[in-house]
């Protein structure tokens, strides 16, 4: 892992940088753990970021009108949302992430925003018991990989907002070959990959390749590294990702892996427009530990060439 000063690389002018309510502790629309969203927005401007994500539906107001003068206010824009869904569980599934998602993509149309990240349902809870089988039937793969493409279509032809897929540790699209197999059985045309580079790491595998790979299906993107201490503590103790994530699994640049230049060097070769949206699940934490993190962090992106960051941060 990098554990230099960054030095700026060429061919990055084309990724925006930006952070989202996970990287402040914030898994759920509402949660005494979680601080207040004012105090997110206020912090995210604070540390030098002008984009960010909505987090959980419920989080932030979904007013579109309130919302467009509090991010107004702050010199905050919107670069997309999030929504879970478990579409490997047949057409009432696909059916209640429609409603979810269209819900959504109205507010995120209202204040200029054009993606959807859809993470899939995980099969553990925060105390890490396992909640479903972890490997899915030939059918239920089969649900999760056609109802990803009807659903991507569907928002794309009434909202024109982009649904990107999110793969997710403890998800039945976690790994490597998980989200390769997903990829190649998803309609190319509207399933796009938000590829978590944190989440991609702590399954073991190769970001890089992945974008090597898939060049024209990266669609979005959460920065973020894994404490390879944490890492071997998981694959030894059997530890849920929620488990992992409260000791410390998710840590901030240049202190984990993958490494930043080498990852930024490889989007920065795909010339073409990503959101690069910082992401350090930090949940459940202390309310005065997100901010310093945050701006370290939106500094040290800056120095390796991301933007937009304000001046004096």
């Amino acid at each position: 892992m990098s554990e230099t000063t960054a030095t700026p690389m060429p061919g990055l002018g084309r990724l925006r940088l930006g952070t989202a309510p996970d990287s402040w502790g914030v898994w759920f629309p509402d949660d005494p753990h979680q601080v207040p969203w004012h105090r997110f927005l206020d912090e995210a401007a604070a540390s030098g970021y002008e984009w960010i994500e909505l987090g959980p539906y419920g989080y932030l107001p979904t007013d579109a009108e309130q919302l467009r003068d509090e991010l107004g206010r702050r010199g905050l824009q919107l670069s997309g949302g999030a929504v879970f869904a478990g579409l490997h569980r047949g057409k009432e599934a696909l059916d209640s992430a429609v409603e979810e998602c269209l819900v959504e993509a109205r507010l995120l149309t209202a204040l200029g925003a054009q993606h959807l990240v859809l993470l899939p349902e995980g099969y553990t809870e925060l105390d890490g018991t396992v909640n479903q089988p972890i490997d899915l039937t030939a059918e239920q793969w089969g649900d999760l990989t056609s109802q990803m493409s009807t659903l991507a279509r569907i928002l794309r032809d009434e909202t024109g907002v982009e649904l990107v897929f999110h793969p997710h540790a403890d998800s039945h699209v976690d790994t490597q070959e998980r989200v390769v197999r997903f990829l190649e059985d998803t309609d190319p045309e509207t399933v796009q990959l938000c590829l978590d580079t944190g989440h991609i790491s702590y399954c073991g595998g190769d970001n890089v390749a992945i974008i090597q790979a898939f060049p024209e299906r990266m669609g979005y993107v959460h920065l973020k590294q894994v404490d390879p201490a944490v890492m071997q503590q998981v694959a030894e103790g059997k530890l849920g990702f929620a488990q992992a994530v409260r000791r410390g699994a998710m840590v901030e640049p240049p202190r984990g892996i993958p490494d930043m230049p080498t990852l930024l060097e490889a989007l920065g070769r795909l010339d073409v427009d990503l959101f690069a949206i910082v992401e350090q699940d930090l949940y459940p934490c202390d309310p005065d530990v997100p901010m310093p993190i945050a701006t370290r962090t939106s500094r040290y992106l800056s120095e390796c060439g991301l933007g937009p960051v304000r001046s004096g941060v």
